[in-house]
């Protein structure tokens, strides 16, 4: 459970970061910081989901050893992780939608 708050928590925090940050980005590119906030959260929703597992190849790694070793649990723990990530992301694509009025 405790992995599953951090995965969860890690992707809406790369959602919400960047995109404001990213946002700060369009003040000295003369660009509107609301559309940009909009665009980069977009963006960077896989690379959030990625990041908030601790990288694809481990995972994947494990998801191989379940295959192959017939785990259904392991197999099932890391796709709750994988979704749990999504959720995160999208949650926070969410929240930047919401604070800049739509998109």
């Amino acid at each position: 459970m405790n992995r599953l708050v951090a995965v969860f928590f890690t992707a809406l925090g790369v959602i919400l970061g960047g995109s404001f940050i990213g946002g700060l980005a369009a003040l000295f590119t003369k660009d509107s910081p609301i559309k940009m906030m909009g665009e980069i959260s977009q963006r960077l929703k896989l690379y959030a989901v990625v990041s908030s597992i601790g990288g694809t190849f481990n995972n994947l790694r494990i998801l191989e050893g379940g295959f192959f070793q017939r785990e259904l649990s392991i197999i099932f723990q890391q796709i709750v992780i994988i979704i749990t990530g999504f959720i995160g992301a999208n949650i926070g694509v969410w929240i930047i939608k919401t604070l800049i009025g739509g998109f």
